[in-house]
């Protein structure tokens, strides 16, 4: 996780920094192909996954145009960018880029809130309020609550927080940068 730097060979990267590097759909996209790979790639195969994705097709179906506007973009904007961060180093020379110790170590924060779901930070708010409320209810012995006795509604309490950590953490797992064959982004069907 990053907390005020990233990597020892980027140590002036603020998260302000990384969010601004990360904000981009691009980069993103070009920070999960590198994700899969086991060190160098070519700039041409990162730029025809990056466009596979954009354009929501195989990489076998990415036209010409497609692939030199998405190349033409990493070459001379994004992926220099990520290498003064330090996620990345590129060699424009040699058509290379390779990911940096930094890139292994950003576990990105972002929560991808897709469709009508709610964050988790809003979801475990609502659990404390629900866990509140019936603490009280158990507390005042009110009806039907004073039918069980406390240690069941601990048990359940304890529980609902159970359940709802192993899902969290189920769901990010399946949403962190190359962990699948797809951005997180794109995997909202």
């Amino acid at each position: 996780m990053v907390s005020g730097s990233v990597g020892a060979e980027s140590p002036n990267l603020s998260d302000d920094e990384l969010f601004e590097v990360l904000s981009n759909r691009r980069r993103r996209y070009t920070v999960h192909a590198l994700e899969e790979t086991d060190g160098a790639a070519e700039i041409g195969d990162v730029a025809e996954q990056v466009a596979a994705w954009e354009y929501d097709v195989a990489v076998d179906e990415v036209s010409y145009e497609e692939r030199k506007r998405v190349y033409t973009a990493l070459q001379q904007s994004h992926l220099p960018m990520m290498d003064e961060a330090g996620i990345v180093e590129f060699n424009k020379d040699r058509g290379l880029v390779e990911p940096t110790a930094s890139l292994n170590d950003i576990e990105v924060y972002m929560e991808v809130v897709q469709g009508n779901e709610i964050p988790w930070s809003v979801y475990y708010l609502g659990l404390s309020g629900v866990a509140a409320t019936l603490t009280g209810a158990v507390f005042l012995e009110a009806w039907p609550f004073a039918l069980f006795p406390d240690v069941a509604w601990m048990s359940a309490l304890t529980a609902m927080f159970a359940v709802s950590a192993v899902a969290h953490t189920y769901y990010a797992r399946g949403q962190r940068i190359g962990e699948s064959d797809k951005p997180p982004e794109l995997r909202r069907e």
